[in-house]
């Protein structure tokens, strides 16, 4: 017998249960149909000068950093380098959304953030100098380590998020992509878990047109990334990367969302990769010059220059006195990293097990006799001379 056949059939009406369709109208969800922008539009007066102006130094320092580590690859004192040049906006605005609290979970080209949210320039490159771990301690920062697997740092900032609202800390974790990582299955699942949970985090992506050679095209039919926020339950944003105010300021509203309980917000950043991939790559194979010269017209630190000189609230002093302090920390920097770093070799065997095995004290019992040994010769040889 059928469920029509049972008697009463005729006014059956199969109710599903509440979880079978939790949200019944997507359209708060929606982002905008073109990316929001504050520079050059009447929003702009609501904006603090002061932030202005600070976001002005810190996009002059942070594009002197990029151009400084771009060369130490070349000086052979960075095995690899991604720069950011060009996504200057995303990354200082990340930086100074966050309280101290906050957690920041950076990819492998957000070393920039990670310096701009108060990290030691070098530490920040230590990573990529090959030295061992990180350079830094990702617990004493709030940063999490450089994710050079991709999108792999987005399930772990919604598991710290959730943990933390479990126990009851007032923390935010911000978590920043690729679009290439929009791809990857971390993808997927942390936004799906941290939409169901209501996690407090904020996802940003950097949409910078190409992951390494694929562009966005190849690797998603979607009307926009933010879009995506809509299947997993979450506000998708979209908004200009390259304008350093609006960053700032759909991060913020997003990140104070979060902290009052309401859920995480994607948030997609259109803006665009003006260098290579790495310093292993040739961009040229795969974009056209005449791209990349479109793009320098909406270059982000002209962007603000050209608002805050018009607004009168920079003049050239000003900005010698901005380009003055970024020489100084690219100075400090390229002086240190030319600085052969000072290696124990048996810093080998620590970190490896909290208990170390038996293997693990043979091999450090031998390396430390080789290392004797080697001292002892040069000993004698000192007193023969």
């Amino acid at each position: 017998m059928t469920v029509q056949e049972l008697p009463g059939a005729a006014t059956y009406r199969p109710t599903p249960p509440p979880a079978w369709k939790p949200i019944t109208d997507p359209a708060p969800l929606l982002p905008d149909p073109e990316p929001y922008r504050v520079l050059g539009t009447d929003a702009v007066a609501d904006v603090d000068p002061e932030l202005l102006l600070r976001l002005h130094a810190e996009l002059v320092r942070g594009r002197r950093y990029n151009t400084q580590a771009t060369a130490l690859t070349k000086q052979g004192r960075l095995a690899v380098y991604p720069s950011s040049t060009g996504q200057e906006a995303c990354e200082i605005a990340a930086a100074l959304v966050l309280e101290e609290r906050d957690w920041l979970f950076p990819s492998y080209r957000d070393t920039l953030a990670a310096v701009a949210r108060g990290l030691d320039p070098v530490e920040a490159l230590t990573l990529l100098r090959g030295d061992r771990h990180t350079g830094y301690d990702p617990r004493e920062h709030r940063i999490a380590p450089l994710c050079t697997p991709l999108a792999t740092q987005l399930p772990h900032a919604v598991g710290l998020a959730h943990a933390a609202r479990l126990k009851g800390d007032d923390v935010v974790a911000l978590a920043m992509v690729g679009d290439g990582g929009t791809s990857e299955g971390d993808f997927h699942e942390a936004l799906n878990f941290a939409a169901v949970w209501k996690a407090p985090v904020v996802f940003l992506v950097q949409n910078n047109g190409f992951a390494i050679s694929v562009p966005l095209a190849k690797q998603t039919a979607a009307p926009s990334l933010a879009h995506k926020a809509v299947g997993y339950g979450m506000p998708g944003r979209l908004v200009d990367g390259n304008d350093a105010a609006a960053v700032h300021q759909v991060l913020s509203e997003a990140v104070a969302r979060a902290r009052r309980g309401g859920g995480p917000t994607l948030i997609e950043a259109v803006t665009y990769r003006m260098e290579a991939h790495t310093n292993a790559d040739d961009a040229t194979r795969y974009r056209v010059d005449s791209e990349v010269e479109a793009w320098r017209a909406h270059d982000p630190v002209q962007l603000l220059e050209r608002e805050l000189t018009g607004r009168g609230l920079l003049d050239d002093e000003g900005i010698e006195r901005a380009k003055e302090a970024a020489e100084r920390m690219a100075a400090t920097l390229r002086d240190r990293m030319n600085a052969d770093p000072e290696l124990a070799p048996m810093d080998l065997f620590t970190h490896v097990y909290a208990e170390q095995t038996s293997q693990l004290r043979e091999q450090a019992a031998a390396l430390r006799a080789e290392l004797d040994a080697e001292q002892d010769h040069e000993h004698s040889a000192e007193e023969s001379r």
